[in-house]
């Protein structure tokens, strides 16, 4: 299967380049770069050097490839398809927000709710990183029609979430020993996490309190998440564990959990707890996997027919 890229400079494309040509059953036809145009792919992603010896283009043919991923900034795949005319029988894996909303044709890929779908789709728009940990915490709650009262999270989330471009909050003199929020109550991923809520439990309209925080690391998103919940400490296990019973990736933990259990891997490792009447869900994903490129090439196994772990057998950075 020949895959391209659009806007191969990133991290998301760094990490999907890793991923792909390491991926039994993808080979890449081109990683467009206006900015890189000509130069080596390990001058820009140094991690990949003697692995790879492709070069970024400025050129591309939508038609000499059978699965397309967009990697640019929000708003840009857009602007893509305004230019361009998709050809028949490829398919679309958008990175970016612009489609979350699954309009254009769109199938939101999130595959613990859209399995399904993402294999019959030819175009998915892939979650926002703070969206797939937050809504992995919530979603068998949601199944059950158990959300009833406001829902409080605090998610921290490593550097390069802030994408490679520099920007005053991404330095690493300022990132490092240093923690900040940012866009509280107001962040862009509330819109598809409430959208997938309500979509599974249509009379849920309490608040989602989200407190987005920037962390002193470079990857991962720890998400804590608390709300009301009359079930007990077993009845609640055995309901995370039911939902996600067929989920490759989502891993319902019995015991507390942290971030290095997911950095560099596509899982998504999940703790419910009982304190009370509340229930905490502790929630764990690397932001460029299974919050971006990871999630984004499950997607692309499912709307081929490949096994959804296909290439992304990885190991943590435990230590």
């Amino acid at each position: 299967m020949k895959v391209g890229i659009i806007g191969g400079a990133g991290y998301t494309a760094g990490e999907l380049i890793r991923l792909l040509i390491n991926h039994p059953h993808a080979e890449i036809g081109f990683i467009h770069s206006e900015s890189n145009a000509g130069n080596s792919v390990t001058d820009v992603h140094g991690g990949l050097i003697g692995e790879t010896d492709l070069r970024f283009s400025n050129s591309y043919d939508l038609n000499a490839v059978d699965t397309l991923f967009l990697c640019q900034g929000h708003g840009q795949s857009s602007i893509f398809w305004q230019n361009n005319i998709m050809p028949d029988g490829l398919k679309v894996i958008d990175l970016a927000q612009d489609f979350r909303d699954e309009s254009e044709g769109y199938v939101y890929g999130l595959p613990e709710t859209n399995r399904r779908r993402i294999a019959s789709a030819r175009k998915v728009a892939n979650p926002g990183c703070f969206a797939t940990a937050i809504q992995l915490a919530l979603l068998p709650l949601a199944s059950a029609g158990l959300l009833k009262n406001d829902v409080h999270v605090t998610a921290v989330t490593g550097s390069t979430g802030a994408g490679v471009k520099p920007a005053a909050t991404t330095h690493f003199s300022w990132r490092t020993d240093n923690l900040s929020i940012y866009k509280p109550f107001s962040h862009q991923h509330l819109a598809e996490i409430r959208r997938t809520l309500t979509g599974m439990q249509p009379d849920f309209e309490a608040d989602i309190n989200f407190v987005p925080m920037r962390g002193d690391f470079a990857r991962g998103i720890f998400a804590s998440v608390y709300t009301d919940c009359d079930m007990s400490q077993e009845e609640i296990e055995k309901l995370y564990r039911d939902f996600y019973a067929d989920a490759p990736f989502t891993h319902v933990s019995e015991r507390p959990i942290d971030l290095k259990q997911v950095v560099n891997t596509n899982k998504a490792i999940i703790r419910p707890e009982k304190h009370g009447k509340k229930l905490l869900i502790a929630s764990a994903i690397d932001n460029l996997l299974k919050g971006a490129s990871g999630q984004a090439v499950e997607n692309m196994n499912l709307m081929h027919g490949y096994d959804a772990t296909a290439g992304l057998h990885l190991k943590p950075s435990a230590f």
